[in-house]
């Protein structure tokens, strides 16, 4: 590999990557977090004086959560969501090691995959790992994915469905109805859902779009994330007792992984309780991605479908992509450019998230340079 020269040819397209300052005491306005309920701004002084059992847990795990001494923490927080669920709870560190290590455990060469063009990497990744055949329908296009379905369902191979309810880019979700549909059509097949944007934001008590459908147990595997709506960190996969049994046994970004810190774990369930009696942030964070949809209606670049708390501003070219970002920072407004490899080229962006913790005058305030920027 040609280090400097892929080094140069990134930075003269606009595809350079920097690691970002410091952001912790800026007083500007940050529409590239993933903070969508505003949790991540609650202080472990605050957290402290409610919650004193955090002085007396373990920092530190130190090995594998399979060789980990100690277990409570981690016992405790699957339990509790595994009550939410109704079903098993298998936590892991990020939601990365999440997808890749279930997806490259349940399948195999033997297996075919059939997933939404647009996943998420670390769902590209399981799927190269697991050397399965994979074919990808065009997103969102759930009459494309029935099709798949009709021509490989009596082939007598496993079938591995997989989709995420809300999509990190563009902040738009399947028709989670229709998925339920299919799965009662195909019984056999193996529905997986990847909530990372949706927990905490959508559905009964911010539980995901699958519980929003009545019908969660259709949804075979339900991945969700800490490390955005939460808070937190970490990850966890919601299943059947026997797919747990058989992650624990054979998922290697779990077993070969040095566990999340008992305090980590303790810390996401103090973050759940919050998240769950969280209705009034999640009301205000509608409003939010109301305002935001009517604002970017007017630039066809958008994605004018419905609100979502996630939203792209669409530009098409990394270098210009970089210039707005970097005028909108000068007008004390952080919105981080989106380049290739992480979209299609063609199809840089602004890609712009909100959180309960902004104010409608943030919002306004975007609106008002963003319109001096582009005239």
């Amino acid at each position: 590999m040609k280090i400097k020269e892929t080094l140069e040819n990134l930075s003269s397209t606009g595809n350079l990557r920097q690691l970002p300052d410091d952001r912790r005491f800026d007083c500007s306005i940050d529409f590239s977090t993933n903070d969508y309920l505003g949790l991540g701004s609650l202080t472990l002084g605050r957290m402290l004086s409610r919650h004193p059992e955090l002085v007396e847990t373990h920092m530190t795990s130190s090995a594998s959560r399979l060789l980990a001494g100690v277990q409570h923490e981690y016992e405790d927080l699957e339990n509790d969501l595994a009550t939410l669920y109704g079903r098993e709870a298998l936590l892991y560190n990020s939601g990365y090691h999440a997808n890749t290590g279930t997806i490259s455990a349940i399948a195999d060469r033997s297996t075919i995959i059939i997933a939404d063009r647009l996943v998420h990497a670390s769902i590209i990744d399981g799927i190269l790992l697991s050397r399965a055949k994979l074919l990808r329908f065009d997103h969102n296009d759930l009459d494309m994915l029935e099709s798949m379905l009709s021509d490989n369902y009596n082939s007598g191979k496993q079938i591995l469905v997989i989709v995420e309810s809300v999509y990190s880019m563009d902040g738009d979700s399947p028709d989670m109805n229709r998925l339920v549909e299919l799965k009662q059509k195909y019984p056999s097949i193996i529905l997986y859902v990847d909530e990372a944007h949706a927990f905490g934001v959508n559905g009964p008590k911010g539980l995901g779009l699958a519980m929003e459908t009545g019908h969660p147990e259709a949804f075979d595997i339900i991945v969700t994330t800490f490390g955005k709506a939460l808070g937190s960190y970490g990850a966890c996969v919601l299943t059947t007792h026997d797919i747990k049994e058989f992650l624990v046994n054979r998922s290697r970004s779990l077993i070969f992984s040095t566990s999340l810190p008992p305090v980590s774990a303790l810390w996401t369930k103090l973050m759940l309780d919050e998240m769950i009696r969280a209705d009034d942030r999640r009301l205000k964070l509608k409003a939010h991605a109301e305002l935001l949809h009517k604002i970017l209606g007017q630039y066809s670049g958008s994605v004018p479908d419905t609100p979502s708390h996630i939203r792209a501003l669409i530009i098409g070219d990394a270098n210009k992509t970089v210039e707005v970002s970097k005028k909108l920072r000068d007008e004390g407004i952080i919105v981080l450019p989106i380049r290739t490899p992480t979209v299609p080229a063609g199809t840089e962006r602004l890609r712009l998230s909100l959180s309960a913790s902004m104010q409608p005058d943030d919002i306004l305030k975007l609106s008002k340079a963003l319109k001096c920027i582009t005239d």
